[in-house]
C-alpha cells in the first residue's frame, strides 16, 4: 500500500486534489479528512500542512508526497524531488527599501526578514554572504516598515505588494519553485504507476487530439506542420486521393496549425480534448 501525503490547504491543495482525481484516485469527500483508503488502487493518502510534507516523506513515515520545491529545499529534509507536476509556480527574490541595495554582497551584515529561513539561508551561504535572518510566519513585506528586518525574502508575481511597502527587487532569483512529487531515500512498491499515471494527466493537460481529411499527396507537408508525439496516423478514405489523419499537438498551439492545415488544403478538421494518456 502506497502511503501518499497530500496538501490539506493552502495554494497548492485544490490543483493537487483534482490532479490525483483525473488520474483516478479516489477523493475525500469532507475538508477536514485527514486520511483517506483507496483500496482499489492500493494507496492511503494523508492530507497534511504542505510545509511537514517534506519531513514525513524524508522520514519514511510516508513513501511520497505532494508539496513545493520551496517547501521541499526548506524542509532540509532528506527526501527527494521526483518530478514536477506542472502548476503552484512562483519565484523567490529579494527585496529592500528603495535605493538602498543593488546586488547580494549589499546584504552582508543586515538583517533579512523571511518564511523561508533554509532556503534563503543556503542561499545566502553558497554566495558567502552572511546575514541575519528573521524568520517570520506568513507574510513578510511589512518587516522592514516595523523595524525587524533591513530587507525581505519572499515569493513574488507581479511585486506590486512589496512596491506597496515601500520595497524594490534586487539580486539574483534565489528559486524558481513549483509543485513536485517527492520521494522517500527508498523507492516503493507502486510509485511507477503513481508517476505514469500523473503523467498521463501532464500529457492529457497539454495535448489535444487533432483529426482532419487531407489529399493523401500533402501528407508528407502536414506532417511538417504537425508530427504528433512519434507519427501521425493515417486512415484511407473512400476517396483514394484522401486520407484521413489523426495527430496529437500542444493544446497551446491549436488554432495556429489548424490555421495552417486548412492553408494547405486539410478539412474537417476537429479537435478533442484528452482525458488520459500513457506515452
Amino acid at each position: 500500500m502506497l502511503r501518499i501525503a497530500v496538501p490539506n490547504k493552502g495554494s497548492l491543495a485544490e490543483t493537487a486534489a483534482q490532479m490525483l482525481s483525473e488520474a483516478g484516485y479516489a477523493g475525500r469527500r469532507d475538508p477536514k479528512e485527514l486520511h483517506l483508503l483507496d483500496a482499489p488502487n492500493g494507496v492511503e493518502f494523508f492530507f497534511l500542512r504542505p510545509r511537514d510534507i517534506a519531513t514525513y516523506v524524508g522520514s519514511g513515515a510516508l513513501d511520497v508526497g505532494v508539496t513545493g520545491r520551496d517547501l521541499l529545499l526548506d524542509s532540509g529534509s532528506d527526501a527527494c524531488e521526483i518530478e514536477s507536476l506542472g502548476f503552484g509556480d512562483s519565484t523567490f527574490r529579494f527585496a529592500g527599501p528603495t535605493g538602498r541595495f543593488s546586488n547580494l554582497a549589499d546584504l552582508a551584515g543586515h538583517r533579512v526578514a523571511t518564511s523561508y529561513p533554509g532556503l534563503v539561508g543556503a542561499f545566502l551561504a553558497g554566495h558567502d554572504v552572511d546575514v541575519t535572518l528573521v524568520p517570520l510566519d506568513g507574510a513578510v513585506e511589512s518587516a522592514v516598515q516595523l523595524g525587524v528586518a533591513d530587507a525581505v525574502a519572499d515569493v513574488v508575481s507581479t511585486g506590486t505588494t512589496l512596491r506597496k511597502a515601500g520595497l524594490d527587487i534586487f539580486g539574483p532569483v534565489i528559486l524558481e519553485s513549483t509543485a513536485v512529487l517527492i520521494g522517500s531515500p527508498q523507492e516503493k512498491p507502486g510509485l511507477e504507476t503513481l508517476r505514469r499515471r500523473l503523467q498521463g494527466v501532464l500529457v492529457a493537460r497539454r495535448f489535444v487530439l487533432m483529426d482532419y481529411d487531407l489529399p493523401a499527396e500533402l501528407l508528407d507537408q502536414a506532417t511538417d506542420i504537425a508530427g504528433g508525439i512519434e507519427s501521425p496516423t493515417v486512415s484511407p478514405l473512400r476517396d483514394k486521393d484522401w486520407v484521413a489523419v489523426r495527430v496529437m499537438v500542444p493544446r497551446e498551439r491549436t488554432n495556429q496549425i489548424m490555421d495552417s492545415l486548412y492553408e494547405l488544403g486539410a478539412r474537417a478538421i476537429l479537435v478533442s480534448a484528452i482525458h488520459a494518456a500513457r506515452l
